[in-house]
């Protein structure tokens, strides 16, 4: 069976897919973003293979518009359908698309799809204000499914008192702090990574 692990965030743009690189990287996993939406760019699947130089799976849905996964797949004549585990050797780091609240298809929900697959999910959360809130929202969404939560990583400047009310209240570990990389590469990154809980995340595996 695959060891997965699954990043989400708190909120689009959070530092998901840096987080997800640097993860794969440290594990020597392979990564996989199931839904892409935006084509337009670099995607996160391109981003991810540029800092880590690890193995990349194709994503299920490639999407043209940059917009919400069930809006995107409406725009482009395609329905977002429960995507199964794929069968690899070795770790699987599975980046969301948005929040765990994005809504995939009719009413289906990215968390839903985290419930299906029952692996350990990593909130990413920024440091920034209003970073309490949204943390707290987004873990009690996922245990409402009962969505395994193993912890959470944050990105930013450190903000002590946040990082511990949100952990507290949580009953959950903080898994370490990326900071804002001013010069972001794959050195960098591997750098930063050092901060990171990485006993923790390989134990989950």
């Amino acid at each position: 069976m695959t060891s997965a692990l699954v990043i989400t965030g708190t909120d689009t743009g959070v530092g998901k897919t840096v987080f997800s690189a640097g993860l794969t990287l440290a594990l020597q996993a392979t990564y996989w973003k199931p839904v892409q939406a935006g084509l337009e760019e670099e995607t996160d699947r391109e981003t991810v293979a540029r800092l880590s130089g690890c193995p990349t799976l194709p994503e299920a849905y490639r999407l043209r518009t940059p917009a919400s996964p069930h809006l995107a797949a409406a725009r482009d004549g395609v329905e977002i359908a429960p995507m199964p585990l794929p069968d690899l050797p070795g770790p699987l780091v599975i980046e969301g698309a948005g929040g765990a609240l994005v809504p995939l298809a009719g009413r289906r929900l990215y968390a839903d799809q985290m419930a299906d697959w029952q692996a350990p999910v990593i909130v990413v959360a920024r440091t920034a204000l209003g970073t309490i809130n949204h943390s707290l929202l987004t873990i009690e969404a996922l245990r409402a499914r009962r969505v395994p939560v193993l912890g959470l990583a944050f990105i930013g400047a450190e903000v002590r008192d946040s990082q511990d009310t949100i952990c507290r209240l949580a009953g959950l570990p903080s898994l370490g702090r990326l900071p804002q990389l001013p010069e972001l590469s794959r050195a960098t990154l591997a750098a930063a990574f050092r901060g990171i809980d990485l006993t923790t995340i390989r134990g989950a595996l």
